[in-house]
This record gives C-alpha cells, structure tokens and sequence, in this order.
C-alpha cells in the first residue's frame, strides 16, 4: 500500500523517506519513459519546466511551487504543451511521498536545494539540483552523502562542464599543456543588472505565498514588504540572494558557476587557508551580502585560486569581449582564458590540434545517468559540486568574520575558530531539519 499523504505528513521525515529509498532501482529501456516533477519554478525552474516539455522520453507528471499563482501558470504551459495537466503540489514533502515520480528538478531559493536534494535521494529519486547545491559547507556535504548512501544520480546546475570546448579545454589543462597549474583566477562582475534592493518593513503576506513553507529550513521572521519598489516583498521573488539567511551573495549566484570552473582547472580539491574582503558599497538598501568581494584560496602544495566579484564599476578594462563573468589558469609555461583559448607567455596563441567531442544539454547528461546509473556518465559529479559549493561558503565565512582563517578538509572544518564554525552549519526549523548522514 502507498504512503498517503495524511500518513506522510503525520510520519516522521526521516523514518517514511528512508522507506521509500528501500526499493531497487530502476532498469531503463530505450522506450521506457520517465516521470519528473519540477520544484520551484518562477525564475530559473521555468527553463527546466521549457527544456524538459521538448524531451521526447521524460514527462512532467508534476509541479510544486509555494505560490499559487505561479503553480497555476506552470501547470497551464505543461497542460497546453502536452494535453494533460500535471499533479499540483504546493508541499514538497507530498512531492517525496508520490512514488509515481522518479526524478526531481528544483530552482528554489538556495536554502532550500539541500533539503530537497537529501529528501529526493531518500525517497528513491534522483535530482537535479540548481546552483548552488546547498546553503552551507555542512549541507553541500549532506547531498554527496545522500547521493552515495541511496545510489542517486545528483547532478548540480553549473553547467560549463557540458561545454564540449571545456570538456576538452580541462582535459588538455590536467595533462600538463601549459605546464602545472599555479594560480585560477575566477570573476563575476555583473554589474550591468545589479542595483540597490530597497528597503523591507513587516507587511502582509499575499494571499498567493505560503510563507511558512517558503520560510522552510530557515529561521521563522516576518514577510518584508519593498517600501522602495513596486514589489510586494523584499525577500520574494529574487532578492533572497542578498540575504544571509536564504542566499550566498553572488558569489554563491552567478560566481559558483565559475567557482566552479576554476576549481575544474586548478584540481587540488580542499583549500587549507581562505582570506576575504569586500563590502556593499555605492548602494543604500537593506541587503547584507557584498557587492565587491576579493577571495583567496591557497592549498596545501602552496598553490592559490582567487575570486573575484564586483557588481559596480565596468570590465571593460579587460577588452571590449571580456565579458562579465570569465576565467582563466595560469601554468608554468602558458595561460588559459576561457571562450578565447590557450597562449604562450608571450601572449602567442597555441594551437590545440585536439578537436572538442560531441557535447549534449544539461538535462541529455542527467537523464542519461539516470537511465544509465554509470558514474561516468555524470557529466558534473556530486563531488565536484561539493567542491565548488564549499569554496563559495567558506569564502563567505571569511568574509563575514573578517579575517583570514585556516581550513581543514579532512573535517572540513575551520582550526580554532569557533566564530567561523559556528557558520558552518545553521540552526535548523524543526521539521525541517538537514539530516547528518556523514556515519
């Protein structure tokens, strides 16, 4: 007999989900057709909702959202894309219970995607998880766990590793073509669509928005409306970002996209000492994340990564097609910029004889694990994600304490600071806790 949802609800998390991982995986045929529900949809969720309505093997059986308004519009594009309108669910955890679905897409607000990820891998789904995986080091770690413990395919949405150049551009960078890499350089300016946020003041909740659930792991605090902005919310639907309790700043936005190409290039894993600073500058609104913020990694073999983000100013300084968010890897005997290609240190182009494979979408790698169940069929290994996720959280926490702190990986946790770790791991809502799978 299925889990009702009354059962569900009533059950402890834990306890039904870890049930329904029990069952076997399964055996995919070439006409055998799978069953998606897409998790938080209003912003990048909508491009899963579009890329998956055009794979000829997957349905959207479901959609789950907090906001009515928002569940009931992406509820009509399926139906009018496919003829049939898709199970509507406003709580995840209904989501998990429903045994009829068999892979979970999620764009919520960062504090939610770890959450969702362990409770997939539990309930015997596999998941495709938005940048950044998780919220924190602690909760980036959960999600390989989960992965591994449940035999789930995750796989994370920076997705430059389906690029075919950079699959091939990383392949020549790991067998020494510009010699060993010394110094990754990563930056995000986007300083051509960030502005100052507004100011919040408690105000109603629309009748549209289930609060509380949207609240989910975080601390219970008002709903904010914008006294600045024609928004009902400061938080709701994009602003969340800029805000410790929900978001990672952009170096956990746009930045872990090339956080985590950097960290592909420079391949030394864990840093062991980590240095930020920056600030908010030029703008006079509400939000506590940086809108300038220099980072430095170094690890163990001396070696060291830098980041960069800057949401003020021009970069235009680097070329007209500099572009706002690049990177670029620095070996003993030449450099890498990425889109323009490999040089010598006399700034000579390098010719790579080597052409690019054939390279697939985001969503054909995903459901290509999930039918194969090959690790080396995951274009963007859990790991890798963790890794890249981690380097954007503990930057943040270097920040956020203000001064340069050391690094253990083999605990992944900060060497005598007790102010730092305490910024590892949140204080979970109870219901909605991030279970510790790390035994």
């Amino acid at each position: 007999m299925g889990v009702t949802r009354r059962d569900f609800l009533r059950a402890s998390t834990v306890s039904v989900l870890t049930a329904g991982a029990a069952s076997k995986s399964p055996v995919w045929g070439a006409n055998d057709r799978i069953s998606a529900c897409v998790i938080g949809f209003n912003g990048q969720g909508g491009s899963h909702i579009r890329e998956i309505l055009q794979m000829a093997d997957v349905d959207i059986v479901a959609l789950c959202d907090v906001d009515s308004r928002v569940l009931e519009r992406g509820v009509q594009t399926v139906t009018t894309a496919k003829g049939k309108a898709p199970k509507a669910y406003r709580d995840v955890r209904e989501v998990m219970a429903d045994k009829a679905i068999d892979v979970i897409t999620t764009a919520t607000p960062n504090h939610w995607h770890a959450l969702i990820t362990v409770w997939g891998c539990q309930a015997g789904k596999d998941v495709y998880v938005e940048k950044p995986m998780a919220h924190s080091g602690f909760e980036s770690r959960q999600c390989v766990n989960a992965a591994r413990k449940y035999n789930r395919v995750v796989q994370h949405g920076t997705q430059a590793r389906c690029s075919a150049r950079m699959i091939r551009d990383m392949a020549l960078i790991h067998e020494g073509f510009i010699g060993k890499i010394v110094h990754s350089r990563g930056v995000v300016y986007k300083n051509g669509n960030r502005n100052a946020i507004g100011h919040g003041a408690p105000g109603p909740v629309p009748e549209n928005l289930d609060w509380t659930l949207w609240q989910g792991p975080a601390k219970d605090k008002p709903f904010l409306i914008n006294k600045d902005r024609q928004k009902p919310g400061l938080y709701v639907h994009y602003d969340w970002h800029w805000f410790w309790e929900y978001g990672n700043g952009e170096i956990g936005n746009q930045g872990v996209h090339e956080m985590d190409v950097a960290c592909w290039a420079h391949n030394r894993g864990t840093p062991v000492k980590v240095s930020s600073t920056g600030g908010r500058y030029g703008w006079n609104d509400d939000a506590e994340t940086p809108n300038t913020q220099a980072t430095q990694f170094t690890y163990a073999d001396g070696s060291m990564m830098t980041f960069e983000v800057r949401n003020l100013g021009s970069f235009y300084e680097g070329g007209e097609d500099a572009g706002a968010s690049t990177n670029s890897a620095f070996g003993e005997t030449g450099y890498w910029v990425r889109n323009r290609g490999f040089f010598d240190y006399k700034n000579k182009p390098m010719v790579v004889e080597r052409q690019p494979a054939p390279g697939m979408s985001k969503f054909d790698y995903f459901f290509r694990a999930v039918r194969s169940r090959k690790p080396e069929d995951q274009v963007i290994p859990v790991e890798a994600a963790h890794i890249a996720c981690l380097h954007c959280q503990i930057g943040n926490v270097a920040y956020r304490v203000g001064h340069t702190l050391v690094f253990d990986p083999a605990t992944e946790r900060f060497v005598n600071s007790d102010e730092a770790n305490a910024l590892v791991k949140r204080d979970y809502r109870q219901g909605f806790e991030v279970p510790d799978l790390t035994s």
